[in-house]
């Protein structure tokens, strides 16, 4: 592990990795961990997993910066558990419960003993994990301060930390938390740091918590999914619900809504629900059940379009979403990379579509120049962007949706 000492950012020592490996075998890890990854069915790593997880075998700090969809869990959870000496505890802190669950589900398959923490469920349960002296907790910020405060846990064996989706986290305003969580853990602990984008603030927060990392960045910063058809449908405020109506009954397959608050993606699934679609939703304002049964739903086929704030961004892992829907445009540029990001995972194509007012020009803008590349208009527009902000009319429009045929 590193020695404790200046935390001052160096940028000669970001590093990169020739080509990557074809298989575990050639990224050193303990016979063990291996014989774990073989019996799970992992055999070629990504190309985040196999820079990654060389440089955090030697105990490095690191920050990984890589897009949705990449393998990041993995390149954290085989060095956590290859580094981890006797008696100590690794620690994993994601922004979302949903991001949480499926970060324990690797660790899980891994063979690997687990307290998950996370807000909207039951203290009892998480105890019960705790006492069973886990080998890795993989909590929400929040809620694992809720623990401490009530001294359910002790962080001094902390040997490896993570912290997961580290932009998200800061976007959420989990700084302050994850300041007074890192200071109960072991100076010399290791520290890895993962992100979508790395942009001024997540560099200061690395600045902040880790010693001299290396930096393993697969993708430029604000590379939208490779694999993914993206397009602009320029819509008046009023029409959006019915292009939406249109789009469902052109597309097959399963359907990701993105809205901006938790009061719109509610109104906008009754209206789905109306028109015949089976339709689920994901927010804030949903019990930690009710998100629960929307993901396994969407996951199994039973709800076709699944209607979600930015929580769910970094935190669906469903295999084969066709469509991504941009209802709105999002509030921040870079939770476009997000959004977008899930579909078009493991080698599948996916399409995106973001519909945009005519006075939603700059906010276009801002999304293209992040991904360094210009949004192609979708046929189907019906306006266009205009050249500067108009005032949106007071009131809107009357909803309507086409029936389904």
């Amino acid at each position: 592990m590193n020695v404790p000492g200046s935390s001052e950012f160096d940028p000669a020592l970001f590093m990169s990795v020739a080509t990557p490996p074809s298989t575990f075998e050639n990224l050193g890890l303990p016979k063990a961990v291996l014989a774990l990854v073989t019996q799970v069915g992992f055999h070629h790593p990504t190309p985040i997993q196999a820079e990654a997880i060389p440089l955090a075998l030697r105990g490095n700090d690191l920050i990984g910066v890589a897009q949705t969809g990449t393998g990041k869990t993995l390149a954290f959870a085989l060095p956590m558990i290859s580094n981890l000496a006797n008696g100590e505890v690794g620690l994993v802190l994601a922004p979302t419960r949903e991001l949480a669950q499926q970060i324990e589900v690797t660790f899980r398959k891994l063979g690997v003993s687990t307290a998950l923490l996370i807000g909207g469920a039951a203290m009892g349960p998480q105890l019960g994990q705790l006492r069973r002296r886990p080998r890795v907790i993989i909590a929400t910020p929040g809620r694992l301060m809720d623990h401490l405060s009530q001294n359910n846990v002790s962080l001094d064996w902390v040997g490896v930390a993570v912290l997961d989706e580290a932009d998200r986290m800061l976007d959420m305003g989990f700084v302050p938390d994850i300041r007074k969580i890192l200071a109960k853990t072991p100076a010399g602990r290791q520290t890895l740091l993962f992100s979508a984008t790395f942009a001024g603030e997540v560099e200061r927060l690395s600045q902040e918590f880790l010693q001299e990392p290396v930096k393993v960045e697969i993708s430029r910063q604000g590379t939208a999914a490779e694999l993914v058809e993206q397009e602009i449908l320029i819509v008046a405020h009023e029409e959006k619900q019915e292009v939406l109506g249109d789009l469902l009954d052109d597309h097959d397959g399963s359907v990701l809504v993105f809205t901006r608050t938790r009061w719109g993606a509610k109104k906008l699934a009754k209206r789905i629900h109306s028109i015949g679609h089976s339709v689920a939703e994901l927010h804030s304002d949903r019990t930690q059940a009710q998100r629960t049964a929307a993901l396994n739903g969407f996951r199994t086929g039973n709800v076709r379009v699944l209607v979600a704030t930015d929580i769910a961004a970094r935190g669906i892992d469903v295999k084969e979403i066709g469509l991504v829907v941009n209802f709105d445009v999002p509030e921040h540029a870079e939770d476009y990379v997000h959004r977008i990001g899930r579909t078009g995972r493991a080698g599948k194509s996916g399409k995106a579509i973001t519909f945009a007012c005519p006075d939603q020009r700059k906010d276009v803008r801002q999304i293209e120049s992040l991904i360094k590349a210009e949004l192609p208009v979708s046929a189907h527009s019906r306006a266009s962007l205009a050249e500067s902000p108009a005032p949106r009319p007071k009131g809107g429009g009357k909803l309507r949706f086409r029936k389904r045929r």
